[in-house]
């Protein structure tokens, strides 16, 4: 029996778990993936919004602008990297100028402060590569971009470092109230709590509506991105938007905080709420719009692409807090664009309310979090001389496009809430994350996490479930094959 039982790891799921830790209750977050960030959070723009695009007097418009607020303090403390570098909505357009007034306007209705209206020649000095069509544009001093992976383990780590227990690989595949408590079923067993926070992304309508007379539906909605190498992180300081439709913010043009660039996303209504594919198409789509903000676009020069879902909800807002007919149950559902940027209010709200549901007081002490040491790619020459005379595992680089040595993949894998897969490690270490894309450090973290975990390397995984990398040895496929698959094979001989 717990008290309150989180289910989703994503960064809303994380950092709820996070501020129940600071209360005397016992908390434990269910994530049905083999790592927390697996789902929305890991793939998604990255933006912290100003928040005047949200319909005033929304969830969305009111936690935006609050959460914006308390941001840049949040990843202070976490030690996770954070940039206001502003953000654009720019007109391509004579006709689209009063757009900006309005969005403006709206920002002024939500409280968004540092909102103004720049024309074209500013615009071009702030921006030398916005295209040639660009009139002028909303500017958005408070504005920013983080890692919204990097932010979501560290949140889950510092919850495990004051309690929280945290399951991965464990799926909810139903939900009921019996006698004042709520039963998860999962396949290793039930799992038994006083009190249910549904933070399941796409799938948060299906737990919602198994408990709840006021349901809602989820829609899947997927984006693609492409991303381009960290040579042209200084194309654009800003992040740079298009005017928003009713589908989303639309495609834009984002540098990220570790230099590189992203484009997108697309925005497509889709059945399956597991299905990230990239496609041609999506590419295609990307190109072509952004092109109107950044006609020279390098596509030689991109090193990946990805797709996300966001959990649009049929209510087109956040649905937050107790549910009216279920005491006990508490919903963050429908968190799409801008829940990043929403989620530290979010996250603090709602574990008050739980707080107060069950009458928890807070903690007397709520240790600090984990602050990993100061990556190697970041170091002067004297801090690696210095790493390397304390630990030789510094000196021996496995991944050379983000300067990752050994030492760092190491404590990836050690770290509290260590990575058990190919994507945690990258996420934790950014080995593979940069120009090959993997294709010269995989096989040798492959090795350390085999060596590190004590499984064989057939056995691990890209991101669990049925995700291996490898699919035998040499050995065995240099074994002479049974006559019948021989047959069926075409490899018999005379």
């Amino acid at each position: 029996m717990f008290d309150v039982t989180v289910i989703g790891g994503g960064v809303i799921g994380a950092a709820i778990a996070r501020e129940l830790a600071r209360y005397r209750l016992s908390v434990v977050l269910l994530e049905r993936k083999s790592d927390v960030a697996e789902g929305t959070t890991k793939a998604n723009s990255a933006i912290i919004h100003a928040g005047y695009d949200a319909k005033p007097g929304s969830q969305k418009a009111r936690t935006n602008v609050l959460g914006n607020a308390m941001f840049e303090d949040w990843c202070a403390e976490l030690d996770v990297p954070f940039r206001r570098n502003t953000s654009l909505v720019v007109a391509f357009s004579d006709a689209d100028l009063p757009g900006l007034a309005d969005l403006m306007a709206r920002g002024h209705e939500n409280g968004v402060p540092g909102l103004s209206l720049i024309d074209e020649a500013e615009l071009r000095r702030r921006e030398p590569n916005i295209g040639p069509k660009a009139r002028g544009a909303l500017l958005a001093e408070t504005g920013g971009i983080c890692c919204p992976y990097e932010l979501t383990i560290s949140l889950a780590t510092h919850a495990l470092l004051n309690g929280v227990e945290i399951r991965l690989n464990t799926p909810v595949t139903g939900v009921s109230r019996e006698n004042g408590t709520f039963i998860c079923q999962t396949p290793q067993g039930p799992v038994v709590s006083r009190a249910l926070v549904n933070a399941a992304g796409v799938y948060a309508d299906t737990i919602n509506n198994q408990l709840s007379e006021g349901t809602f539906t989820i829609t899947a909605r997927r984006g693609e991105y492409v991303m381009l190498d960290k040579r042209f992180g200084p194309a654009f300081k800003a992040t740079i938007f298009q005017m928003p439709t009713p589908m989303g913010k639309g495609v834009l043009i984002t540098p990220t905080v570790e230099d590189t660039v992203i484009l997108g996303p697309t925005a497509e209504d889709i059945e399956d709420k597991d299905d990230v594919r990239t496609t041609a198409a999506g590419l295609e789509q990307v190109l072509r719009v952004a092109a109107l903000s950044w006609p020279q676009i390098p596509t030689r020069h991109f090193i990946t692409a990805f797709a996300g879902l966001r959990a649009h909800c049929d209510r087109n807002d956040f649905i937050l807090g107790e549910a009216a007919d279920v005491p006990g149950f508490f919903n963050a559902a429908g968190i799409e664009s801008p829940g990043l940027t929403a989620a530290p209010a979010i996250a603090a709200e709602l574990a008050g309310q739980v707080a107060d549901r069950l009458n928890a007081g807070k903690k007397d002490t709520f240790n600090p979090p984990y602050l990993a040491r100061k990556p190697f790619r970041l170091m002067s020459h004297a801090e690696r001389e210095a790493a390397v005379a304390a630990d030789p595992a510094y000196g021996r680089i496995i991944c050379r496009c983000e300067s990752v040595p050994e030492a760092e993949i190491l404590e990836a894998i050690r770290r509290p809430l260590g990575a058990t897969t190919l994507d945690g490690v990258k996420r934790r270490a950014r080995a593979g994350m940069g120009r090959c894309q993997g294709g010269f450090c995989a096989p040798r973290v492959l090795e350390l996490l085999s060596c590190e975990l004590g499984v064989p390397q057939t056995e691990l995984t890209k991101f669990g479930g049925a995700s291996r990398i490898l699919s035998g040895t040499l050995g065995e496929m240099a074994e002479p094959q049974p006559r019948a698959a021989q047959e069926r094979t075409g490899e018999t001989h005379a």
